[in-house]
């Protein structure tokens, strides 16, 4: 997935999780079980700063990533924090977007095919800000620092406690072409290979002389929930659509299974990364 924005989300009030969260966090310090906590108390017992705290409080920022399940633990309140940390993120993308970026971080799989660039969930913040340049020649310093932060704060779900398991399969294309500097595409290549040693993902590369095969025609994705769902995500230059008819779902996972099996091992397909990497 490939389009984020600035994160306003276009929300007012308390249709916005932001705020929402925002609100909650005063509220709960305000009315702590064992006396109002002040802002500094607050940041002790979470292990961040006042100055990170009043942002949170005041809306000026992203809320850290790490923060809203520490909130939970302090507060007793359920996972209310988390939740609300999950609509906040998925509100920083188009509408469109947003029922993707949600299931994705309730996924306990995922599935991804890229022939054209390293997927969102696996880029570097260089890599990323690269492609969103190209993209858009117009955009702002900081309309790019917000996408890019957008984009990099996806990849949490891969770094909690309990990651998905992640799947991943890249075009040779994908490893060949430099985005950015040399030292963007280096440092994008080692990243790759250090992801590809972790024990829930599965890294491979679709050599360019496999042939033809049934995902020809874009990137697409694979999601498992907890509650049983699985759903396809398919994304075009400028859309997204969410594919839950049982028949396509079967067909395009089979799909996706048969260019597994045509893919590289992970073996192989780290020695490629590593060759065009240090052929850089």
């Amino acid at each position: 997935m490939n389009a984020e924005t600035d994160g306003t989300g276009g929300a007012d009030g308390a249709q916005d999780p932001r705020r929402q969260f925002a609100e909650e966090c005063r509220s709960a310090r305000e009315l702590y079980e064992g006396g109002p906590l002040t802002q500094t108390q607050l940041a002790r017992m979470v292990r961040t700063s006042k100055s990170t705290i009043s942002r949170v409080e005041n809306c000026v920022g992203p809320v850290p990533a790490g923060l809203p399940p520490l909130l939970d633990q302090v507060f007793g309140t359920d996972g209310l924090f988390k939740r609300l940390y999950e609509e906040i993120t998925a509100h920083a993308f188009p509408e469109r977007y947003r029922r993707r970026i949600e299931l994705e971080t309730r996924a306990i799989s995922i599935s991804e095919w890229s022939p054209t660039v390293v997927p969102g969930l696996l880029q570097t913040p260089d890599y990323a800000r690269a492609l969103f340049r190209e993209g858009n020649s117009r955009a702002s310093e900081a309309e790019l620092a917000s996408r890019v932060s957008n984009r990099i704060a996806r990849q949490e779900i891969l770094a909690n406690s309990t990651p998905p398991d992640f799947s991943v399969i890249v075009c040779e294309s994908v490893i060949r072409r430099r985005v950015g500097s040399r030292e963007v595409m280096q440092e994008q290549l080692s990243a790759l290979l250090k992801h590809g040693t972790r024990p829930t993902t599965v890294l491979q590369v679709l050599p360019l002389d496999a042939g033809t095969h049934g995902l020809m025609d874009g990137p697409m994705s694979v999601l498992a929930t907890s509650d049983g769902a699985t759903v396809v995500y398919t994304e075009g230059i400028r859309s997204g659509a969410i594919i839950e008819e049982p028949a396509d779902v079967r067909h395009l996972s089979r799909s996706y299974d048969v260019l597994t099996a045509t893919a590289l091992s992970r073996d192989a397909s780290a020695q490629m990364i590593r060759k065009h990497m240090e052929a850089l």
